[in-house]
């Protein structure tokens, strides 16, 4: 996935959830966040950021904000879609007779339904842009939603489909993702709950750069009883 209409800019300060201030050659401008998480680790004020420059006339923000520099890894992309629309071209390159996004399961709206021959795949895909040594973390903000669809899943097992739980890992090098059980720990119980239960847990890492995300490859991680300690795990 790669964007057009690129700029670089300087992060000066979040003004809520979807705005922020930045530098463009100079000039302050007010930009649209594309992801409401809190990112305190990443958006500071002096950060190089880069921004892509809508055409749109009509649109209250000219920029929306993609991606921030972490001098400790690199290009780091926090556009909230981008998740979505990479695994869809990943999944494109595989062997699946046939891909539908945002399919429809109890009450929620899953990412992708996939099939191959007669068995049937749930998918659903979460963006992770929190790091600490090395390891992602998620979420970075409570997220009831994130705690609902693993119940969606561990219901959809019992109904035959193959399910799985997908990090897109929006920052390079880092390989894994663990709950954030200080922000979330009920996330953290219904993932050990999932997994216990045969949901699949798929890390794919990414290779970033200032106007790019791309899936590099995918590991997967398998349920153990060392993932019962996951409600205890707590980030210094």
């Amino acid at each position: 996935m790669k964007y057009t209409n690129v700029t670089e800019g300087e992060f000066v300060v979040r003004n809520n959830r979807f705005t922020a201030e930045v530098l463009i050659g100079g000039v302050q401008e007010t930009v649209h966040v594309k992801n409401t998480g809190r990112m305190k680790e990443l958006l500071f004020p002096g950060a190089r950021v880069t921004l892509t420059c809508s055409d749109n006339p009509n649109r209250k923000t000219k920029y929306d904000l993609i991606s921030v520099y972490k001098e400790s890894l690199g290009w780091v992309n926090i556009d909230s879609q981008a998740p979505n629309k990479v695994v869809g071209e990943w999944l494109a390159g595989r062997d699946y007779t046939f891909i539908k996004p945002e399919y429809k399961y109890g009450d929620s709206r899953l990412d992708f339904y996939m099939e191959k021959q007669d068995e049937k795949y749930l998918m659903e895909v979460k963006g992770c842009t929190l790091e600490i040594d090395g390891i992602g973390y998620f979420p970075d903000a409570p997220s009831e939603r994130a705690v609902r669809h693993l119940h969606e899943l561990m219901h959809a097992v019992k109904q035959g489909y193959h399910c799985i739980l997908a990090f897109v890992i929006a920052m390079p090098g880092v390989m894994v993702v663990r709950p954030n059980m200080t922000t979330h720990p009920a996330f953290g119980q219904a993932l050990s709950e999932a997994m216990a239960a045969g949901v699949e847990v798929w890390y794919l890492p990414c290779e970033i750069t200032a106007d790019s995300i791309q899936i590099k490859g995918r590991k997967r991680k398998y349920y153990t009883v060392q993932d019962g300690l996951y409600p205890h795990m707590v980030i210094q």
